[in-house]
């Protein structure tokens, strides 16, 4: 069974020690821009599940023959923070994984950030997008996706990190403002 972290200091600290972090959560959670402040702080590569292994040009989905082994040469590095839930590979990620953090904020949150993103980035690639994806309107399947997280894919989540991660920390944030301070303590621990 996975080590459950209990605080936000002891997430805090576990994450300062750590070269191998997952951030994984529900769309619109924030797993990007923690990943990236994180991977700042902490001078790790940050590595976007989206930019780097699922999509190409035009929203087409990578073949997963290539995706498994984009991600089988990103894990086997020695550093790195990955945003990106994709429980499907969590057999390849979590035995090289340190410390996974879960973003379970609230799904109307979730669902405020998207549109806010959308808002604010409509028609534009992402930092955390891979190129030839624009930025578009959350179609009706991707809503219902995040209104339906907690209960259809937050079970299979904990699942395969108790299958493949058993010897990972993870810390469950569940509000921005764990998100924030989290942030500021290991910006402190430098």
């Amino acid at each position: 069974m996975p080590h459950a972290l209990q605080t936000v200091a002891e997430a805090a600290a576990a994450v300062s020690r750590a070269n191998r972090i997952c951030v994984i959560g529900c769309s619109g959670g924030g797993k990007a821009t923690l990943a990236r402040a994180l991977g700042q702080r902490l001078d790790l590569p940050h590595i976007s599940m989206d930019k780097a292994f699922f999509w190409l040009p035009g929203w087409k989905k990578r073949d997963k023959v290539e995706e498994r082994a984009l991600i089988l040469e990103a894990v086997a590095a020695e550093r790195w923070i990955m945003d990106g839930t994709g429980s499907s590979s969590f057999h390849l990620r979590m035995p090289r994984t340190e410390v996974v953090l879960w973003l379970r904020l609230p799904r109307w949150l979730c669902l405020l950030s998207v549109f806010r993103r959308v808002m604010t980035s409509f028609g534009r690639v992402r930092s955390d997008m891979a190129p030839g994806c624009p930025e578009q309107f959350p179609d009706r399947e991707f809503l219902a996706y995040i209104w339906r997280f907690e209960r259809n894919v937050a079970p299979l989540i904990a699942r395969e990190i108790a299958l493949h991660g058993p010897h990972v920390a993870i810390f469950t944030l569940k509000t921005r403002r764990d998100v924030a301070r989290l942030l500021d303590l290991v910006s402190a621990a430098d």
